[in-house]
């Protein structure tokens, strides 16, 4: 079996594969090498994020709704999970696709931007179903 030291590691941020110039233990994970972080960290990042954002979120919500009306749960979890995989994708690769043609700076403030016009609308939405103008 292969040293993992001597596998070729495949640079996210350039989408390039590089070779390791020695076979001692380096930290591949450091910011100084333009990446995030390890493996594990960032599933585990990933993971929680996604999992904490989507409870009692509305999709999670209209599979209740689902598997309660039509009374097969398992169809309902692989229609729900299939979704979220898919939904998932989009914007896995719009944010590679936004990596390379902005900054990181650029991109923080575009994501913050967006978030809080979000944010505003739904208030806003919430305000006029809770006071309707008529």
């Amino acid at each position: 079996m292969a040293d993992p030291s001597e596998i070729p590691q495949a640079d996210i941020a350039t989408d390039q594969t590089t070779a390791p110039t020695s076979t001692a233990a380096t930290d591949n994970d450091s910011p100084a090498n333009g990446k995030a972080g390890s493996f594990g960290a960032v599933f585990l990042t990933t993971f929680t994020t996604v999992f904490l954002a989507e409870l009692g979120d509305k999709t999670q919500l209209a599979a209740l709704l689902l598997s309660a009306e039509s009374g097969r749960p398992v169809l309902v979890f692989v229609g729900a999970s299939l979704a979220l995989i898919s939904s998932s994708l989009v914007g896995v690769l719009l944010g590679r696709w936004l990596s390379r043609v902005l900054p990181p700076q650029q991109l923080e403030r575009l994501a913050g931007i967006l978030m809080i016009g979000l944010g505003l609308w739904l208030g806003r939405q919430a305000a006029m179903s809770m006071f309707p103008l008529t």
